[in-house]
């Protein structure tokens, strides 16, 4: 007998996980201010671009003594620049937890070749933080996007640190507490909790960050792209807006929509407060259904972005087929696009549950994930 299905469906059924929704006011006509066909150096566009900036600044409680950087390559080519610019003057620690933490460690052994020990932890697990040296550089996704794993604050971080920490922080950032004070580099891209357009990351600098840019020179050639320094010191141009490479403004207008957005629903403490929402949905979901549960293993670590989720009943075969076709169900539907596990996790599904999304959608949609799963154990027979 055909599973019924449910009444009610999302209003809006984008749960990617990048990149994510829109924030729920979007409209196009609402970027009609972009300064498009102008020079992004031109006054009109670096007033745009030092409002992102001084944007992002105070809707993240960012210091101000602290740099940041409009950067190529979403939050790719922030940490790649991390990396390659930072990097070599003393041992490092690489922590990772999925997918891209595992990505990082691979750049620096394989590719800058750096005296490294990685720390891993299996999907749903995290890393022994109690074990981090800071006397090393340590690097390390603060909320890992494609196992759902966070860490649970910064108080592991050494105040007293000899070196540097570098944070990857995409789908952390504008929805989970960041400890400035904990962090020398951070980075993210727009393309995630705040749902900009892709291609354009950030990169957030400490005076300790700055300081080793300017005392220390990497053994590799760096390319234009990677480049904060110049004759010893830092670009300061890059901080103000002068980016490296021409930057969309219309990407840059669309940020600055976003932002205005965040400050209309209480800022971060809004922001937080709707992820925190949207994922309880989520966990509470889990906790009345016994075929699913969180991949997070340990409370304290699930993240309240990237939920990622693992079915658990014993009459299904084979986990990733089952999971693709639940996945595959709600698109067919049009309920929730995009849900399919990230390729190298385990099988299951990944709701972004970040800021832009409604509540509302996140509780319409999850009947329908269970229809899709009973529809799926009827068609494996």
């Amino acid at each position: 007998m055909a599973t019924q299905q449910p009444a009610t469906r999302p209003a809006n059924p984008r749960f990617s996980s990048g990149p994510c929704a829109k924030p729920p006011t979007f409209e196009l006509s609402k970027l009609a201010d972009a300064p498009l066909g102008r020079s992004h150096r031109a006054a009109p566009g670096k007033a745009k671009l030092k409002d992102a900036i001084e944007g992002t600044r105070e809707i993240l409680g960012i210091p101000a003594d602290y740099r940041i950087g409009i950067v190529p390559a979403s939050d790719t080519g922030a940490v790649e620049m991390a990396l390659w610019s930072l990097l070599g003057e003393r041992k490092v620690e690489m922590l990772a937890w999925e997918s891209f933490g595992a990505g990082w460690i691979t750049d620096v052994v394989k590719q800058l070749k750096i005296e490294a020990e990685a720390k891993v932890a299996d999907y749903g697990q995290i890393v022994d933080l109690a074990s981090v040296d800071f006397a090393n550089d340590v690097v390390f996704t603060w909320n890992g996007t494609t196992s759902g794993v966070r860490v649970p604050n910064g108080d592991w971080i050494a105040d007293d640190r000899q070196g540097l920490t570098i944070c990857d922080a995409t789908s952390a950032a504008f929805a989970m507490d960041l400890p400035w004070d904990k962090l020398d580099v951070t980075t993210f891209s727009w393309q995630k909790v705040l749902g900009g357009e892709a291609a354009h990351g950030v990169i957030v600098l400490s005076p300790r960050a700055v300081e080793r840019l300017e005392s220390y020179t990497p053994a590799w050639p760096l390319p234009k792209i990677f480049r904060l320094t110049k004759g010893g010191k830092l670009i300061e141009g890059i901080f103000t807006g002068a980016t490296i490479n021409t930057p969309s403004m219309l990407a840059v207008e669309d940020y600055l929509f976003a932002l205005d957005w965040a400050r209309s629903i209480g800022g971060l403490e809004g922001l937080k407060a709707r992820a925190d929402a949207n994922a309880q949905a989520v966990f509470d979901f889990c906790d009345a259904n016994d075929w699913i549960a969180n991949l997070a293993e340990d409370d304290a670590t699930r993240s309240n972005t990237s939920v990622c989720l693992k079915f658990t009943d014993d009459r299904i075969q084979d986990g990733a087929a089952f999971a693709k076709a639940v996945a595959k169900r709600l698109d067919v539907e049009g309920i929730a696009y995009d849900i399919g596990a990230y390729r190298d996790a385990p099988a299951g599904l990944r709701i972004w549950c970040g800021g832009t999304v409604e509540t509302s959608d996140i509780q319409a949609m999850l009947p329908w994930l269970a229809w899709a799963f009973e529809a799926e154990i009827e068609a494996q027979g």
